[in-house]
Formats: structure tokens, sequence, C-alpha cells
């Protein structure tokens, strides 16, 4: 079952890469009492992920955090150390929270898993970004297979 507005945000652990190394957070720890945008690809430096995805929503960080956002996080089953280097070729910095979801429990949760294991990829995430208020959701936006339009940074901006 997909997740949708008003369901909450599932309570896991998941890593992020930091300047001391991989470290373990708690999906509570990112979204209770917080008003946080999460986007999702299918993995860490594929084209569009790297060419457009990722980077609409470093340049456009400060947009969104006038918008009231907390945090906002890039989800990806891959796992924390090539979410690191993803990071940091991208320049992501602090304005964007890298989340490892290596095992895809995470995106498997919400609903939101991509079998891509005929194209050599293994089980991953769909595109996708929710905005989400104190851990629930109140705005879902998932891409048609192939398709960038409803999951980029001005989309969620104009969504804000």
């Amino acid at each position: 079952m997909t997740i949708k507005a008003g369901d909450s945000i599932p309570s896991m652990k998941l890593m992020t890469p930091t300047a001391d190394g991989p470290k373990e957070i708690s999906t509570d720890e990112i979204f209770k009492g917080k008003k946080v945008v999460m986007f999702a690809v299918p993995g860490a430096f594929t084209p569009t992920c790297s060419a457009k995805h990722l980077p609409g929503f470093v340049q456009d960080a400060d947009a969104i955090h006038a918008k009231g956002v907390d945090t906002i996080v890039c989800l990806a089953v891959n796992d924390v150390f090539v979410m690191g280097a993803w990071a940091k070729d991208q320049g992501a910095g602090d304005k964007v929270l890298m989340l490892a979801d290596g095992s895809g429990a995470f995106t498997k949760a919400l609903g939101l898993e991509l079998d891509l294991v005929a194209r050599g990829l293994g089980v991953r995430s769909q595109r996708f970004a929710l905005v989400a208020e104190d851990g629930k959701v109140t705005h879902l936006a998932v891409e048609a297979p192939g398709g960038f339009d409803v999951s980029r940074a001005e989309a969620i901006l104009a969504a804000l």
C-alpha cells in the first residue's frame, strides 16, 4: 500500500553520511516537529538524478526553506558511502540531508519501491517527492515511469 496524504512517515532507522563518517538516523529525528521536503531518486549518479533532480533542490534550497521548510531530504536505495560521494560531487553541503536506504526497507514501507532487476539495478525507489509536517504527509507527488515533472524542486516550491 502506497503512503498518501494524511499518513504518518514510518518510524525506521536509515544512514546518513557525515564529516565523521556514516551515522544512523531515525525518521522520527528527521520528521517529528518539523516541516520536511523529501524527494527520492532511483539511484545516485544516474543521469536524470545527477543532472536535474538533486541539483534542482540544491539550487532552490534557500527558496524552499523560505517557505517554512526545516529540512530537505534526498533518499535513495544506495549505500551511505555512495550517498556521501554523490553529495560531495553535487555540492549538496548542508543544503540537503542525504539518506541511504541501503536495503530498500524504508522505501518498501512507503510502498514506493521500483523493480529494476531486469535492468540490472535491483529494487530501487520510484522518483517522488513529499512534504510532511510533524511526521504526517501533506503532499505526495509520484512520477510516472520515466517522468520528471511533479517531483522536481520547482513543482514542490509551487506546492508549498
